[in-house]
């Protein structure tokens, strides 16, 4: 290794105290000005912080975003999720391939440009949409691609906003306001009520709201914190801005527009908690809001609103820090999340024990999402009956959504608990719905007969995800995508997710391809129940959801699909040997003798 690499090395490593709990900082840090993460420079990071290479080399190649191999000065990541797909990314992948020359996978010949797919960027409202070295790219057209590809040159992969406006704003598209989240708020506000009170009966107020998390799993917020208050050592908080479930762009709203009132959530939580810092985990495709994030962080600490001795209390000392991620769906699981914080590939642990017992650095933590915490700011200032006056009785509150596919408004909307799935159908245009698909991949695909139901915790939960499906759409090639999904998000860890999603893929692939039968749609479901029970974690507990709800709401499009006969293999040996047969002029008969 250089001289000059061991340099960068040495102060990439102090400006982060030598610690391996940040490794996944101290790995971008040398990423982004090496370019890549070699043998060499593992080995050296290993050094300088005194754990293994092998420790380092796991981590690094755990995320999508960090690199092992050189790549282009810059790198093209074009979403592939299942609603870019709907609106035209395919189109724009072949503008890209068709102007640079390349395959997606692949380098330019002058190593100027590297193509790569991503899953969800966080912009299905604004689809297609890529990210060009971080910088977020949306409503992508095939004709944008030239004009794209000649700014990345003309300064040697350094792209600017300005170069490529208007296509590098973020539009906020918030459709419907609503009166706890989108609401206008005085920071402060939340904080000094909640001093002036003790932490005990913070948590009373929050368990008085009724107020679950906005995750999805609905696990009634006030008891977490009390688990975790009572819990024995250091205490933490945990906001999880995460987002990665394809559909789902909500927290992109919040952490631009009411990024105090999240803060103001997180301080509250400390106090209650009675911890010292709090970290937030923010998504890699949300890098840009970055800088943003932290300007709030300091203004908040210049007004006495984080710190030292917070709102004039002098026994109240608390911080925040924000840890970026790198690109792994799992990571929006808690322990997963957890495990990343740490510095570590985003494995989930095996619970119990939980994280409110022994969570970040083995200390009890409370783990919320940013909604959540917005909530509790809400709550403190307002009280937790204003709280309860709106939504339905298990279901307390309003719920921020992320609306996508075919509708006329996609975008935004904050609504309260107990809205049917027509009535949001009427508010976003996608009155024509053949299916929506609620709680993203991992939630449940409705049928028409079903839209009369409501989005609430006793109902249709959801983490906030609604895709809608338009009735010219093949339903089950958008199945097909979520499955495909999962199967290139698991974590490998354990069998039942890493070889059942894959058997799942294969499975449904037979039957789209119209060589499916009977009894592989009774395959299917058996497989599918087999990996959501036993899977470790919940992305392999929800993994087989697309197929299962589908199969059982709508069974005709499968029925469609599959032929009379009782068997057909799955691996086909004379197509498999048609490449064969063609360069020779043999025939398949001949082959067989």
């Amino acid at each position: 290794m250089s001289t000059e690499d061991t340099a960068l090395i040495t102060k990439v490593v102090e400006e982060f105290g030598k610690d391996p709990h940040r490794l996944m900082d101290i790995v971008r840090g040398v990423q982004e000005q090496a370019g890549y993460l070699s043998d060499d420079a593992v080995e050296g990071i290993a050094e300088a912080l005194g754990v293994h290479r092998v420790q380092v080399a796991d981590m690094a190649s755990f995320y999508t975003f960090f690199d092992r191999e050189p790549r282009g000065a810059c790198t093209i990541r074009l979403s592939n999720c299942v609603v870019d797909r709907m609106h035209g990314m395919e189109d724009v992948a072949t503008a890209f391939e068709k102007e640079l020359g390349i395959r997606f996978g692949q380098t330019t010949p002058d190593g100027m440009i590297t193509l790569e797919y991503t899953s969800c960027t966080g912009m299905c409202d604004q689809a297609p949409a890529a990210l060009i070295n971080g910088m977020v790219v949306t409503g992508l057209k095939p004709t944008d691609v030239p004009a794209i590809v000649a700014a990345i040159k003309k300064d040697g992969g350094k792209v600017s906003k300005s170069e490529l406006f208007p296509n590098a704003e973020v539009q906020l598209n918030l459709r419907q306001a609503g009166t706890v989240v989108t609401a206008p708020f005085e920071n402060g506000a939340a904080i000094r009520k909640a001093v002036n009170i003790s932490p005990e009966e913070v948590i009373e107020e929050i368990n008085k709201s009724k107020l679950r998390g906005r995750g999805g799993a609905g696990f009634p917020t006030g008891m977490k914190w009390s688990f975790c208050r009572k819990a024995p050592g250091t205490h933490y908080i945990i906001c999880n801005a995460d987002e990665g479930e394809p559909g789902t762009f909500k927290d992109r709203l919040i952490l631009t527009e009411q990024a105090d009132l999240l803060f103001e959530g997180m301080t509250i939580a400390g106090y209650a908690l009675g911890s010292t810092e709090g970290l937030l985990y923010l998504r890699g495709e949300y890098s840009y809001l970055w800088p943003h994030l932290e300007q709030v962080l300091a203004r908040r600490r210049r007004h006495g609103l984080l710190g030292e001795t917070i709102c004039g209390r002098e026994d109240f000392n608390f911080d925040i820090r924000i840890q970026l991620g790198a690109g792994a769906y799992v990571c929006g699981e808690e322990s997963s999340l957890i495990e990343s914080l740490e510095g570590k590939r985003g494995a989930p642990r095996d619970r119990p024990p939980y994280p409110v017992q022994k969570g970040y650095m083995n200390q009890p933590t409370a783990v919320n999402n940013v909604e959540t915490l917005c909530c509790a700011a809400r709550i403190l200032e307002k009280g937790g009956e204003w709280f309860t006056g709106f939504g339905t009785l298990e279901s307390t509150g309003t719920k921020v959504l992320s609306v996508s596919g075919d509708c006329t408004r996609p975008g935004i909307y904050e609504v309260e608990y107990g809205i049917t799935v027509d009535d949001l159908l009427d508010l976003v245009g996608g009155q024509d719905a053949q299916a929506v698909q609620v709680g993203g991949p991992s939630g449940q695909c409705l049928a028409p007969k079903d839209y009369g139901r409501k989005i609430s915790f006793e109902d249709i939960p959801t983490g906030g995800s609604i895709i809608v499906f338009g009735p010219k759409r093949d339903l089950l090639e958008q199945v097909l995508t979520f499955t495909e999904f999962f199967a290139e998000e698991s974590c490998g860890w354990c069998v039942p997710c890493r070889v059942g999603t894959t058997l799942l893929k294969m499975k449904l692939e037979k039957v789209l391809d119209g060589k499916g039968t009977a009894s592989d749609l009774e395959e299917l479901k058996k497989l599918g129940n087999t990996v959501k029970a036993m899977s470790r974690c919940g992305l392999g507990q929800t993994a087989a959801n697309p197929i299962l709800t589908t199969l059982q709401n709508f069974p005709a499009l499968y029925k469609q699909r599959i032929t009379e006969k009782d068997f057909i293999p799955q691996f086909d040996i004379e197509s498999a040997f048609s490449d064969y047969c063609e360069i020779t002029g043999r025939k398949f008969e001949e082959v067989e003798e």
